[in-house]
C-alpha cells in the first residue's frame, strides 16, 4: 500500500462532485431536448455527446484555452482573483465535461422511453408540467436514471487526459488515481500502480453492482407483492361479485358528487370545433357544434377508419396538440383562438381523456391513480373517501391498493374512467375504449360506459372504427374520411341515408356499384350489370348505389310473381363464410362464377334460413328492395352541423 493515499481521496471528493453536478445538468438538458422541436436539434445533440467521442486530451485542450488567462472564462474570473487552471477545480470541471454525455444520454433514453399517453394523460387531469416530471416521468424514468449516475461516476473516477491538461499532476492536489498509475509505472513501481488500479475497478464495478442489485431486488418486491395481494384478492372475489350481481340488479346508483371544484360562467353549453391542422402529408380540416340538447344524454361517436384523423381531433380537443389555426369553444370558454392567440394549456381545459390503452401509471395503485385527478388542497380525509366512494361505483371495492398490472382489462378501464371524471371535467373524450377488450368483456364494458355516460353532465366523444359499437353506445355520429368530416347527425341518418359512398362504407354497406340515371324512378348499377327501381328521389350527381349485406331477400319458390316482383334477379353462389350465428354469400348475378373472386354482392342470413336456402334449386332469385337502396352523389364534405 502507498504511503500517500492523497490520490484516493481527490479522486473520490473529485468523482463525487462532479456526478453531482452531471446529476442535476445532465437531467436538466435531457428532459429539455426531450421537448426541443427546434432547428439545428442534430448539431446540438452532436455538440452534446462531443465529449464522449473527442480524445479526452482534446478536451482537456479546448477547457485549458477557454479557461487560461486569455481564455473568454479565464478573462471573466481573473478579476475576481479565480482560476481552475492547475487547480483542484480544475479536475472536477474537466471529469464533469468527461461524464456529462453519460449521464445525458442515458437520461434522455431514460425519458423517451417512458409511454407518452402517460404524460398526456396528466396533463388533462390537471397536472402542471412541474407535476408531470416530479410525479411522473422522474419516477418511471428512475432505473435509467441511476444507472446513468453510475456510470458517470465511473468515467469521473477514472478521468485522465482531459484532468492532466486542465488541473495538472500536483501531489496532494490535483494527482488523482489514473495519475498516480501512470506515473507509477513510468517510475517502475509496479506494485502501487497495481493498488490504484484494484482499488478504481473496485469502486467502479461495485457502484454498478449496488445498482443491479437495487433493480433486481425492486422486481423481486413487486413480484412477491403481487403474488401477496393476489391471494388476499382471492378472498375478495366472492364478495366483489356479490356487489357486482348485485350492482346489476339494481342498475347501480349515479356516482357520488364531485369534490368542488373551480367553477367558470356558462355562456352558453356545448362544444364548437372549427380547427385546422397540417402535419406532413396530412391535413385536418374539421368544423361541428354538439349543443346543448345532447348534453348527459348522449354522446358523440367520431367513426372513420384507420388514419382517418379521430385520435388527432381528440388531440387538439385536449390541448395535446396545437392545430394550426381555428377556433375551440367549451360552454363559451374559448379553448383554442388562432386568431386572438389564445391556446388553454391541457391542465386548464377541464377536459378528461381516457386513452385506447387506459395510461394508468404503473407505479401508483388504484386509489392514487384515481385520486391523481381530484382538485388540489383537498384534505387528505376527503379525498380517501371519495376515492373509496368511486371504487363502490366502478365495482373495485377492495382493490385500491393493487397496481394496474394486477388487474384485469375491464378492471383497467373502470379505473381510468373513474380517474378521467376525478376534476370534474366539461368534456370527456373517449379514444378506441373498448379495443384492448375481448368480445365477450367489451359488452359487459359498454353497458357500464352507457350508464356512467347516462350520469356525465358534460359532452362526450367516442372515437372508434367499431361501427356497431359507436351505434350502440352513440345517439349522434360524426363521419371523418382523410381528415375531413363527410357526415354529422343521428345515427339513425347516419346508417340509413349515407350522403357518399365513403359514408356507406365507413357504416358497413359492403355492397356498392357505381350508378347512373336510366329515368326519375331507374337507375343502372353499372358494376353489378342490372337496373333497378327506386322509390326515393334521385340525388343530384347520383354517382353509388348500395345496400347492406343483411337486406338482401331471397324467394324459395320460383312462380311468375317472384319474377316479377321489383329488383329480382337471379345469382349464383360464389362461395361461403361463416360465424357462430351467421353466413355469409358471395352471389353473382346473371351467370355462374369463373372463379372464386367473380362476384358481385354479399348477402348476410342466419343459420336457418341458410338451411332453407341451399336446398333450393339454382340460380336462386334475390331482390334488392326498393325501399333498401341507399341512393349516393359524389363526395361532399360536411364542414358542419
Amino acid at each position: 500500500m502507498p504511503s500517500d493515499l492523497s490520490p484516493l481521496w481527490i479522486s473520490l471528493k473529485t468523482a463525487l462532485l462532479a456526478t453531482v453536478v452531471t446529476f442535476f445538468v445532465g437531467i436538466a438538458v435531457a428532459y429539455w431536448m426531450l421537448h426541443y422541436r427546434g432547428k439545428g436539434k442534430f448539431l446540438l445533440e452532436g455538440l452534446l455527446i462531443s465529449p464522449l467521442l473527442l480524445p479526452p486530451t482534446v478536451i482537456g485542450f479546448l477547457l485549458l484555452l477557454l479557461f487560461g488567462k486569455n481564455g473568454v472564462a479565464g478573462q471573466v474570473l481573473q478579476p475576481f482573483g479565480f482560476s481552475v487552471v492547475f487547480t483542484w477545480y480544475g479536475a472536477v470541471l474537466a471529469a464533469t465535461v468527461v461524464a456529462f454525455p453519460l449521464m445525458y444520454k442515458t437520461t434522455l433514453g431514460a425519458f423517451e422511453q417512458v409511454d407518452g399517453s402517460l404524460l398526456a394523460v396528466a396533463r388533462t387531469l390537471g397536472a402542471s408540467e412541474w407535476r408531470v416530471f416530479r410525479r411522473l416521468l422522474l419516477p418511471l424514468a428512475l432505473p435509467g436514471i441511476v444507472a446513468g449516475t453510475m456510470l458517470a461516476f465511473a468515467r469521473a473516477l477514472g478521468e485522465f487526459g482531459a484532468t492532466l491538461m486542465l488541473a495538472g499532476n500536483i501531489p496532494g492536489q490535483t494527482q488523482t488515481m489514473p495519475m498516480a498509475i501512470y506515473f507509477a509505472v513510468e517510475a517502475g513501481a509496479i506494485e502501487e500502480a497495481w493498488f490504484w488500479a484494484i482499488a478504481i475497478m473496485s469502486l467502479s464495478l461495485s457502484g454498478i453492482f449496488v445498482v443491479n442489485r437495487w433493480q433486481q431486488s425492486g422486481s423481486r418486491r413487486q413480484e412477491a407483492e403481487g403474488r401477496r395481494q393476489e391471494v388476499e384478492g382471492s378472498g375478495q372475489r366472492s364478495a366483489v361479485s356479490g356487489q357486482r350481481s348485485g350492482s346489476t340488479r339494481n342498475h347501480s346508483s349515479p356516482p357520488p358528487p364531485l369534490p368542488p371544484s373551480p367553477s367558470y360562467p356558462i355562456l352558453s353549453k356545448g362544444l364548437s370545433v372549427d380547427i385546422q391542422t397540417q402535419l406532413s402529408g396530412f391535413q385536418l380540416s374539421i368544423a361541428f357544434d354538439i349543443a346543448a340538447s345532447t348534453l348527459g344524454t348522449s354522446t358523440l361517436g367520431i367513426l372513420g377508419s384507420s388514419g382517418a384523423g379521430k385520435s388527432l381531433l381528440l388531440r387538439c380537443l385536449a390541448g395535446l396538440e396545437t392545430p394550426t389555426k381555428g377556433r375551440i369553444v367549451l360552454n363559451g370558454r374559448v379553448l383554442f383562438d388562432s386568431s386572438q392567440g389564445i391556446n388553454v394549456p391541457s391542465c386548464d381545459r377541464r377536459i378528461g381523456f381516457l386513452a385506447q390503452n387506459y395510461a394508468l401509471f404503473p407505479h401508483m395503485t388504484v386509489a392514487q391513480n384515481i385520486a391523481f385527478g381530484l382538485p388540489k388542497g383537498l384534505p387528505v380525509a376527503e379525498k380517501r373517501q371519495w376515492v373509496e366512494a368511486q371504487l363502490m361505483t366502478v365495482k373495485l371495492v377492495g382493490l385500491g391498493d393493487r397496481y394496474p398490472q394486477q388487474l384485469s382489462g375491464g378492471q383497467q378501464q373502470r379505473v381510468a374512467l373513474a380517474r378521467a371524471l376525478a376534476n370534474q371535467p366539461e368534456a370527456l373524450l373517449l379514444d378506441e375504449p373498448f379495443s384492448a377488450l375481448d368480445t365477450a368483456l367489451r359488452s359487459q364494458m359498454e353497458q357500464e360506459m352507457i350508464e356512467r355516460l347516462s350520469h356525465f353532465d358534460g359532452v362526450s366523444l367516442l372515437v372508434t372504427h367499431n361501427l356497431e359499437e359507436a351505434y350502440r353506445v352513440c345517439e349522434d355520429l360524426l363521419v371523418l374520411e382523410a381528415g375531413v368530416a363527410i357526415a354529422h347527425g343521428s345515427k339513425q341518418d347516419v346508417f340509413e341515408h349515407p350522403t357518399t359512398s365513403g359514408v356507406a362504407q365507413l357504416t358497413g354497406c359492403q355492397n356498392i356499384s357505381h350508378a347512373v340515371a336510366v329515368s326519375p324512378n331507374t337507375i343502372e348499377a353499372t358494376d353489378w350489370g342490372v337496373h333497378l327501381q327506386v322509390m326515393e328521389p334521385l340525388p343530384d350527381r347520383l354517382t353509388h348505389v348500395g345496400i347492406r349485406a343483411q337486406q338482401l331477400s331471397f324467394t324459395h319458390d320460383r312462380t311468375t310473381h317472384d319474377r316479377t316482383q321489383p329488383n329480382t334477379v337471379p345469382c349464383w353462389l360464389v362461395s361461403t363464410s361463416e360465424t357462430p350465428n351467421r353466413i355469409t354469400l358471395l352471389l353473382k348475378f346473371h351467370a355462374p362464377p369463373a372463379h372464386t373472386q367473380d362476384y358481385h354482392v354479399q348477402a348476410e342470413l342466419s343459420k336457418n334460413a341458410w338451411a332453407a336456402l341451399k336446398e333450393c334449386p339454382r340460380p336462386w332469385l334475390v331482390q334488392l328492395a326498393p325501399s333498401r337502396l341507399l341512393l349516393m352523389p359524389a363526395t361532399t364534405p360536411v364542414l358542419e352541423s
